[in-house]
């Protein structure tokens, strides 16, 4: 059995897509359809744009996005997935390449949600950091312990064993990162982005997606999504929805994806769209599934 997975933000790089563009008719017609939604040219941004381009929020998504779903849709045949999921952002791909969402309105709540958490961002600063070589329990104790003092700061991306990445305001990230140090953490690295995603600071964001997310119409996907809030398998478009809204500001379960996805009976995962870091991740999770890149 086979799942299709999606990446998050981090997975971009210039000139992303031009290889499908030039390949493919279906793929200039979707790069054209994506300039349309986003009301500016988002193809040439892909194409031609810089690394420090490409790394803010409201572009890094969109392109992440763009990416991986038209590379599923350019090869259709090669695309039979029994299940899918996507990290983060990645989960708006699963889910537009499965037929949850069409292409408009996926990449259309894309750029909502980006739009809105970098909104957030600039009013709330804030951060993450990864955590390596720690129990869960002992960095969800911390984190708890930090957030109790007043700096607020959540287990934010259960990645892989032994890697957790913690989210909150600057504060909070720092004094929890020295305890975790202090705890036996193999190391402690802080990340290279403007916010604290995936933690309560992203309630104002969470608010605004939802009314787009509300007013959006969601079909039945043709295989399960197993969505990040809860690791578990959903069809249907209300709960998929709910779980959507939800995301922002709950923890990215994706060991507990891979793993429930392994006990349902996949052994074969494929990653759709830029890079290779859930491949890297499947690898520590469970080295007996085969994984793959798509069209590779």
């Amino acid at each position: 059995m086979k799942a299709y997975v999606f990446p998050g933000q981090g997975s971009q790089f210039p000139g992303m897509g031009k290889d499908l563009y030039e390949k493919s008719d279906i793929a200039k017609a979707l790069f054209r359809k994506a300039d349309e939604v986003l009301g500016f040219d988002i193809t040439n941004l892909m194409f031609e744009g810089t690394a420090e381009q490409l790394l803010q929020t409201k572009v890094t998504q969109p392109c992440i996005f763009i990416h991986s779903v038209i590379s599923v849709m350019t090869d259709p045949a090669n695309f039979n997935p029994d299940a899918v999921a996507g990290h983060s952002l990645g989960e708006f791909s699963a889910l537009t390449a499965a037929g949850a969402l069409t292409f408009a309105d996926g990449l259309s709540l894309v750029a909502k949600r980006a739009a809105a958490m970098q909104k957030c961002c600039e009013t709330q600063k804030g951060s993450m950091a990864a955590v390596l070589g720690l129990d869960d329990a002992v960095i969800e104790q911390i984190c708890a312990q930090t957030t109790q003092e007043g700096d607020v700061v959540v287990a934010a991306n259960y990645n892989c064993i032994g890697q957790i990445v913690i989210s909150g305001s600057e504060q909070g990230v720092d004094k929890a990162s020295k305890k975790l140090e202090e705890a036996g953490a193999k190391r402690v690295v802080k990340l290279a982005v403007s916010g604290a995603f995936h933690s309560p600071l992203m309630q104002p964001a969470q608010q605004e997606l939802q009314q787009a997310i509300d007013s959006t119409i969601f079909s039945t996907p043709k295989c399960p999504v197993y969505q990040n809030v809860d690791a578990m398998p959903h069809t249907d478009p209300e709960e998929i929805k709910q779980n959507l809204i939800k995301q922002l500001t709950s923890p990215v379960r994706w060991t507990k994806t891979i793993q429930n996805m392994v006990g349902a009976g996949i052994n074969e995962v494929i990653e759709c769209g830029p890079g290779s870091v859930l491949q890297g991740l499947m690898r520590k999770i469970d080295r007996n599934v085969n994984s793959s890149h798509f069209g590779a």
